[in-house]
This record gives C-alpha cells, structure tokens and sequence, in this order.
C-alpha cells in the first residue's frame, strides 16, 4: 500500500448512472488498460482495454462504455454499486500504472462543476489532477 503522504489522487464524476474518472498521466502516458474492482470483495467488476478516444488515451474514461475501448469485458454496470470502487489503469507498453478506491457515496453527494471531478481533496479539473505528477519531456 502506498504512503498516503504521497498518494495520487484520482478523479470521479457521477452523472445520473454514468461513472466516470479522470486518472493522472503525463502527456507520454497512454492508458492501456482499465480495471474496475469492488473494494470490499476485491472482486473484478469490469476490465476494458485500449480507450478509442485521446481523452481515454489519457485517463480520462468512462466506466462500463465499452464502445469507448477496442477490448471490454462484458460485465455490465452494476445496478446498486458497491460502497466504495476500486480504479487502477495500466499504462500502453509499460508495467507502470496508478489506481485509487474511491467511495461511491461521498462522489454521488459531491456536487462538483461540469468539466470537474469529485477527488479526497475537493473538485478538480483534468489538468490538476495531472498536474499531481512531475513529467519528464524528451527534450
């Protein structure tokens, strides 16, 4: 388990029975593969592979779309959600990836501005939630 000094936080978003997050990468990430899990249970819940679009690329997915990805499992939404999910994404090529529980109550009462996700330390947009890593660029 990591530090939660240094843990990375990851963003939610509940629209009506959409789920969905927003995980942090650096602009050379690209999310290969994304796992959702029950927290409590650990069992799997859903697994999709391969986002379709340049937001999914870059951790912005959501959850149960499997349209949005070339490879998905068919398990589909549960209709009462766990109380609290697990989300962790691997990166394209690369053993690297990040993942975060997060807890479906405090999300759905969360009312958070469109264009921002629901995270442990208040709403944020995309790029702030990215802006928790330090990139290194190739130049």
């Amino acid at each position: 388990m990591s530090d939660p000094a240094t843990t990375i936080l990851t963003g939610m978003r509940i629209d009506d029975s959409r789920i969905s997050v927003k995980m942090p990468t650096c602009p050379t990430d690209k999310v290969g593969t994304v796992e959702v899990y029950n927290s409590d249970s650990e069992k799997l819940l859903w697994r999709a592979s391969g986002p379709k679009t340049a937001e999914g690329r870059q951790g912005a997915v959501t959850l149960w779309m499997a349209d949005d990805f070339l490879k998905a499992s068919s398990g589909t939404q549960p209709r009462i959600l766990p109380a609290n999910l697990d989300i962790s994404v691997t990166f394209a090529g690369a053993d690297d990836g990040t993942g975060d529980v997060l807890n479906i109550r405090e999300v759905k009462a969360a009312h958070i501005p469109d264009g921002q996700y629901w995270t442990r330390d208040g709403a944020r947009t995309a790029a702030q939630i990215d802006a928790q890593l330090t990139c290194h660029s190739d130049g």
